[in-house]
């Protein structure tokens, strides 16, 4: 059925400036561009999508469509955040990269099963940079940590929507 992620895609303001901060910064480098002057049901379009892969052959993708309205805006982490896997050396060279640059830079934080560190793209997205802990594989079972049971107590306990 469904083998695995291709890709994710987010509307971006400049796609050379995007390039910049995934393909430069992070890593990934630009591996496609299309532009988009039709869309498939025949609709005018000036858009540009372009993809980023990563290690595991799954990409980050990016839009830019400068004549359609889209409200950028700051991302709060529960909101929206991407979250991309490194090894834990790779997590502290990206943390001291960050700073280095200038970047607001947040963590280490650890989440028991994985370590993270947090900072924003130039589109407003925050990014998570996250490393497994050697228990990650345990920590991840549903059949032991109980997963299913902590969503139904969330269910019965929340308050009402307002």
């Amino acid at each position: 059925m469904i083998k695995g992620l291709h890709h994710n895609a987010y509307r971006c303001r400049d796609s050379e400036e995007t390039r910049r901060f995934y393909e430069d910064f992070l890593g990934l480098p630009l591996t496609h561009s299309l532009a988009i002057g039709e869309t498939k049901t025949g609709r005018k379009a000036h858009v540009l999508h372009t993809f980023f892969r990563m290690d595991d052959g799954s990409f980050l993708a990016f839009f830019e469509a400068p004549e359609e309205p889209f409200a950028f805006k700051k991302q709060a982490d529960f909101d929206l955040h991407i979250a991309l896997e490194v090894t834990p050396a790779d997590l502290k060279r990206m943390f001291e990269k960050g700073k280095a640059a200038g970047m607001d830079v947040r963590g280490i934080s650890d989440h028991h099963f994985v370590d993270s560190i947090y900072f924003r793209d130039p589109n407003g997205y925050v990014i998570e940079l996250t490393a497994k802990r050697p228990d990650h594989e345990a920590a991840m079972d549903p059949k032991t940590n109980g997963a299913r049971a902590v969503l139904d107590a969330w269910q019965r306990e929340k308050p009402a929507h307002a």
